[in-house]
């Protein structure tokens, strides 16, 4: 009688391990379509902006982040300097270019 009970323990440790395993691999497929749709993506698209973002060069044609379009009439470390009308230039910080065009 007492080895029946001792063989139903040991059957019941594995499923219950297994069981806990099986719980965190839905959390862990989560984070994986989540890391793969949305965060890798967006790491990509970051990593593309800050690229053009450090090759910015004068005469080039940018749109700001309001929709203002122009042309870069200097470059300075973290703002350009864009002429958006005839004699008309304003400073904007770098990282409101979203767009440029040469």
């Amino acid at each position: 009688m007492f080895t029946n009970i001792a063989y139903a323990q040991e059957g019941a440790a594995q499923p219950a391990a297994f069981q806990s395993i099986a719980g965190i691999l839905p959390l862990v497929l989560i984070f994986v379509i989540f890391y793969f749709l949305l965060i890798r993506p967006q790491q990509k698209k970051a990593r593309e902006h800050r690229e053009m973002l450090s090759k910015l060069e004068k005469n080039d044609m940018v749109v700001t982040s309001g929709g203002i379009c122009g042309k870069i009439t200097g470059v300075a470390e973290d703002s350009v300097t864009v002429e958006i009308a005839d004699n008309v230039k304003v400073k904007v910080m770098k990282e409101h270019i979203v767009n440029r065009k040469k």
